[in-house]
C-alpha cells in the first residue's frame, strides 16, 4: 500500500489562556519529544516548525493583518508526516508531545496531490 502524506497542525491556547511549563515539565516534555522522533522517524518526512505569531491574510480584496484576535487558539506549529493509513497518522499524533501541554491539540489533514 502506498504511504499518504498528512498535514499536522499543532493548536494551542492563546497566550493568556494556557499555563508555561516548569522547568522540569519542560525536561520531560524534551525526553518525550526524542523518544517518540526516534521512534516514529520513519514518518516523519519534514518536521516542520513553529510559527510566529504574526502573519498576513490575502483576500481578493486585500491583504489584512492576522491572525485574528477572535481566535481562542494559535496554530504554533506543523509537520508533514507519512502514514500508510489514517489510523497509523493518528498513532502518530497521539504518541506525540504536541499534545502534553493541557488544551492542545493536533489537526490531521490529509495531503490529497500525490
Amino acid at each position: 500500500m502506498p504511504m499518504k502524506k498528512y498535514l499536522f497542525i499543532q493548536r494551542s491556547p492563546r497566550g493568556g489562556d494556557r499555563q508555561q511549563p516548569s522547568p522540569a515539565q519542560m525536561q520531560e516534555m524534551f525526553a518525550v519529544f526524542n523518544a517518540w522522533k526516534e521512534k516514529f522517524q520513519a514518518n516523519i518526512l519534514d518536521m516542520g516548525g513553529k510559527l510566529s505569531a504574526g502573519g498576513k491574510v490575502v483576500t481578493a480584496s486585500g491583504v489584512t493583518d492576522g491572525p485574528f484576535v477572535e481566535s481562542k487558539e494559535i496554530v504554533g506549529g506543523f509537520m508533514i508526516v507519512s502514514a500508510d493509513s489514517y489510523e497509523r497518522a493518528l498513532e502518530v499524533a497521539r504518541e506525540g508531545p504536541g499534545l502534553m501541554m493541557p488544551g492542545s491539540s493536533i489537526e490531521i489533514r490529509e495531503i490529497a496531490t500525490p
